[in-house]
C-alpha cells in the first residue's frame, strides 16, 4: 500500500516555466566503455531522440511521478522514489522491478510527496539509506523531512528497517511547494548536505531564525556539524551552511570537492551557484528574474553584497536534478555538470570553473518529455527518468 497523506486543500501548484529551445548539441563525445560493459544491461525498448543527439537511448519501464533515482553501491540496482509515496527498485542486470517496503508516510499534494533517495558514504558496511519527503502536520501544513534507515534486500524483495527522522524544516509551511530536499555527501564522507527551499514564502530565506532557503550541513546522524558558520546563533542557524536560496533542485560536489547547487528562479533567473561557507545568495532581495506578477526584482550587481550565480538562465531551463560526470563512457564530458531539465525537456551540459565562479552551458540535448532526474551508472552510462504519471526510465549511451 502506498504511504500517502493526500493534502485536500492546497494552493494551485505553480507550473514550471518552459522555453522551446532548440538543442545546441555538439558531436558525440569520445566513448571508451567496452562492449562487454554495455552488454551487461538487457536491451530495452529504443527511444527516438533528435537526429543530432549524442545519445542512443533505451527505455526500461515506467514509473508513477518519479522524483529521484540512485544506484545502490556494489550492486548497481537502481532505486526510484515515486512522488505519491512508493519506492521501487530496478535491477539493470536482470530487468527485475520490485517495491520497497518500510517507506515513510508522505504528504502528497502540489510539489509535495516522496523526494530524495541517497546511499550513505559507508553504505557497504552500514547499509544506511537516506530519504527525504514532505511530512504532513496538523492543519494541512507540511515540512520537508530527512530520515535514515537500513536497507535490507533478500532475494527479490527489499525493505527499509528502522527509518528514523534525523532532520526537518524548522517550522510548518502552508504552501505545498519549494521543499527542495536534495541530499549530497561531502567527498570525505563525513557530512550530509541538504537543500531546504524557501517554501514559496521568499522573505524567510534572509532570516537565520529558520532554515528555509538554505543549504544545511550536518553530521551523518543529523546533528549540526562542527564549523558551521552561524553556530553561535543557536538552533536552527547552527545547521546552516549558506542561505538566500529559493528552490534548490540540484545539489552536487564537483570532482575537485566543491559543492554546487542549481535552483529555480522566479519568472526567469534559474541559477547555478558555487556553494560557499556562510555565503548569502540574495533571494528574494536579488534575482536575475522577476516576480510572476511582473514586479521587478533587482538583478545581481557587483556591489550588492551578495554571492553571485556562476550562470543564470532567462528564459529558464527549470532544472530537475544535477550530477557532475566522472565516468569513461562519455570521456570528453568528465568534470562537466549534467542537468536534467523539466522546462526545456533537455539535458544541459555545463562547464563550471570553481576558482573563477563562472560557468558556461556547452550544449543542450533535447528529449521528448520533461526530465525529472539524472544519475551516472557504475559503467559510466547515464540514466534519466521522465516526469509525470508514466515517466520512462532511460539508459543513455553514446550514439553510433
Amino acid at each position: 500500500m502506498r504511504n500517502t497523506i493526500l493534502i485536500a486543500s492546497i494552493l494551485p501548484a505553480i507550473a514550471l516555466a518552459s522555453c522551446n529551445s532548440a538543442a545546441t548539441g555538439d558531436s558525440a563525445p569520445t566513448a571508451s566503455a567496452s562492449t562487454a560493459e554495455q552488454a551487461m544491461v538487457p536491451a530495452g525498448d529504443p527511444v527516438e531522440l533528435a537526429e543530432n543527439s549524442p545519445f542512443a537511448a533505451t527505455s526500461h519501464g515506467t514509473f508513477a511521478e518519479p522524483w529521484a533515482l540512485a544506484f545502490e553501491p556494489g550492486t548497481g540496482t537502481i532505486f526510484i522514489t515515486e512522488k505519491a509515496g512508493t519506492m521501487k527498485f530496478y535491477d539493470p542486470a536482470t530487468g527485475h522491478t520490485g517495491t520497497v517496503t518500510g517507506t515513510p508516510e508522505v504528504a502528497y499534494g502540489g510539489q509535495g510527496g516522496f523526494g530524495e533517495v541517497a546511499f550513505a558514504p559507508d553504505y557497504e558496511t552500514s547499509r544506511h539509506i537516506y530519504l527525504s519527503w514532505a511530512k504532513g502536520t496538523p492543519g494541512q501544513a507540511t515540512r520537508a523531512v530527512v530520515g535514515r534507515g537500513t536497507l535490507v534486500c533478500e532475494g527479490d524483495s527489499c525493505r527499509i528497517d528502522g527509518l528514523t527522522e534525523i532532520w526537518q524544516q524548522s517550522r510548518d509551511g502552508a504552501r505545498p511547494g519549494h521543499y527542495s530536499h536534495r541530499i549530497a555527501f561531502s567527498p570525505d564522507g563525513q557530512h550530509l548536505f541538504i537543500s531546504s527551499g524557501d517554501r514559496m514564502e521568499q522573505d524567510p530565506a534572509q532570516d537565520l531564525s529558520n532554515n528555509y532557503g538554505a543549504v544545511i550541513r550536518l553530521n551523518l546522524d543529523g546533528t549540526p556539524a562542527a564549523g558551521n558558520p552561524f553556530a553561535d546563533q543557536g538552533s536552527p542557524a547552527d545547521q546552516i551552511w549558506s542561505y538566500g536560496h529559493r528552490n534548490l533542485l540540484g545539489l552536487a560536489f564537483d570532482p575537485n570537492g566543491q559543492l554546487w547547487d542549481i535552483e529555480h528562479g522566479p519568472a526567469g533567473g534559474d541559477e547555478l551557484n558555487r556553494v560557499d561557507r556562510g555565503a548569502n545568495y540574495g533571494w528574494p532581495v536579488r534575482s536575475n528574474g522577476d516576480n510572476y506578477s511582473g514586479v521587478d526584482i533587482p538583478d545581481h550587481t557587483a556591489d550588492d553584497g551578495f554571492s553571485k550565480p556562476a550562470i543564470s538562465w532567462n528564459p529558464v531551463i527549470a532544472p530537475g536534478s544535477m550530477i557532475f560526470y566522472t565516468g569513461s563512457m562519455f570521456a570528453d564530458w568528465q568534470g562537466n555538470a549534467l542537468v536534467a531539465n523539466l522546462g526545456t525537456m533537455s539535458i544541459s551540459r555545463i562547464a563550471a570553473n570553481a576558482s573563477a565562479n563562472t560557468a558556461s552551458e556547452e550544449a543542450r540535448y533535447e528529449f521528448p518529455k520533461r526530465l525529472r532526474a539524472i544519475a551516472q551508472a557504475p559503467d559510466g552510462a547515464l540514466w534519466v527518468i521522465e516526469d509525470g504519471a508514466d515517466g520512462r526510465l532511460m539508459r543513455l549511451t553514446p550514439a553510433g
